[in-house]
């Protein structure tokens, strides 16, 4: 939907010619029956593709029955994960957390590992397997700076899936 959206934005402004929607015309001003529109400064595209978080949380797709959507994530990554994250945090809470954007690295690596997780089960030929999932999160516990790195590799994995 994001693309479609960006898409059709691209083709208005091709259209238009990017002028405002004005031409000179025998020396008059011809103004077209469209309002100026000022387009925003950026444009907001949220990923969703089929291996993200946003897709996980947002029950499109089964869950594969190795995790259950209500797992906690201490049970299925390990009891260290207890040390950063409440007992109670589910794996389909993980995806659905929003505080990854500006908050801590440790918000970001379990949003992004759990959506991992379930590429790793789901998806044939996703570059990691659960058991390296796993254990890459257990080894990036130990400082934000691992935990910032691991998450943003977990993310470009994520992201790069179909």
């Amino acid at each position: 939907m994001g693309m479609l959206v960006l898409c059709l934005v691209a083709c208005c402004l091709l259209m238009d010619g990017g002028s405002g929607a004005a031409a000179a015309s025998g020396g008059q001003e011809v103004h077209s029956r469209t309002p100026d529109m000022r387009m925003p400064g950026y444009l907001y595209i949220r990923t969703t593709g089929r291996c993200t978080p946003q897709f996980w949380s947002s029950g499109r797709e089964p869950w594969p029955n190795t995790v259950p959507r209500d797992s906690s994530v201490s049970k299925v990554f390990g009891s260290r994960l207890l040390e950063r994250y409440e007992p109670g945090l589910t794996l389909l809470e993980a995806t659905q957390r929003n505080d990854d954007i500006g908050g801590s690295a440790f918000s970001k690596l379990v949003k992004q590992s759990s959506a991992a997780l379930l590429n790793a089960y789901s998806r044939p030929g996703f570059p990691y397997s659960a058991w390296e999932i796993k254990s890459l999160v257990l080894e990036a516990l130990v400082s934000e700076s691992s935990a910032a790195s691991q998450a943003e590799q977990f993310k470009q994995a994520n992201e790069a899936c179909n």
